[in-house]
């Protein structure tokens, strides 16, 4: 994803039993954390002492972790349970790196304050990833940001399927890629009912309700 500062290294090894002791999670996702993950090492802190960007709109911090994968395919919505389970023990937004062997990806969910009570944040729909690639891959460095909030955007933006639109805030940006995840998901089970039904005047239906679902997600994909 980056190459991070050498200042904003820590790589400090973060115990499951302290992310338990602040998320509280169930015994099944307990499970899934012994089952799916080794290591959880903090790896990097970008704060106002280790990037000097000041703090802005509730972003006083950005965290990477590095996590260790007993299996390469526990990316995506598999491990989702896992990352919302530290992403409710620890208030700032993190990317995570994820390993497997010889091969790393990164993944994050748009993390933002709660409207609601800003002491407390609110992550938003799913969580995006870049592709598997080597370790040793050459990585750019940070983007050039006025502060972490524009740093915390840049980032993210990165691991966003779609691009922005002009003037596109990154909390639309965002809600749309969501979207657009729903739609394909739409698209999927209902190109799925098209093959198994076997009346014509059903099939007539549910290809009109196909051809409506991929209208809409193709204006959603509109840059």
């Amino acid at each position: 994803m980056f190459d991070f500062p050498k200042q904003a290294e820590l790589n400090r090894l973060l115990p499951k039993s302290k992310v338990y002791e602040f998320a509280k999670p169930t015994r099944a996702v307990r499970d899934r954390f012994v089952r799916q993950i080794g290591e959880i090492v903090w790896k990097y802190k970008l704060a106002p002492e280790t990037v000097n960007l000041p703090a802005r709109q509730g972003i006083s911090e950005i965290q990477v972790f590095g996590i260790c994968l007993k299996t390469r395919e526990l990316t995506g919505t598999a491990l989702r349970p896992v990352l919302l389970t530290i992403d409710k023990a620890i208030p700032s937004p993190i990317f995570y790196q994820l390993t497997f062997g010889d091969r790393v990806k990164f993944t994050a969910a748009y993390k933002r304050p709660s409207d609601a009570e800003l002491a407390k944040s609110v992550v938003e729909g799913y969580y995006f990833e870049t592709p598997w690639q080597p370790v040793a891959t050459a990585l750019p460095p940070l983007p050039v940001a006025l502060d972490l909030a524009g740093l915390y955007e840049q980032m993210l933006r990165r691991l966003l399927p779609v691009p922005a639109r002009p003037g596109e805030s990154l909390r639309d940006h965002v809600e749309r890629v969501n979207q657009i995840h729903a739609k394909e998901t739409e698209c999927r089970r209902l190109n799925a009912r098209l093959r198994r039904e076997l009346q014509f005047n059903r099939k007539v239906e549910i290809n009109a309700a196909l051809r409506i679902r991929q209208t809409e997600l193709a204006r959603l994909q509109q840059v």
